[in-house]
């Protein structure tokens, strides 16, 4: 989005909602974002992390495979 784009949202929420509910508005909206990229995150690290213990109980079960075909 260019800043022209930004300015124009900006000035036409200044219109609808006004100096007093604007702020409030705003930091709101922040407050949304942070708990979004924050939940965000969480998830993208348990997929991770449940994607990395099913490698290694995939690379421990042909481990034990390969002993096995040895004896």
């Amino acid at each position: 989005m260019g800043a022209l784009e930004i300015a124009v949202i900006l000035i036409v929420a200044f219109i609808v909602f006004g100096p007093k509910k604007l702020p409030e508005i705003a930091r709101n909206l922040g407050k949304a974002m942070r708990a979004f990229r924050k939940a965000a995150f969480e998830l993208t690290a348990e997929v991770t992390k449940e994607f990395e213990e099913d490698e290694n109980k995939t690379a421990k079960g042909d481990a034990e495979e390969k002993g096995a075909d040895q004896r």
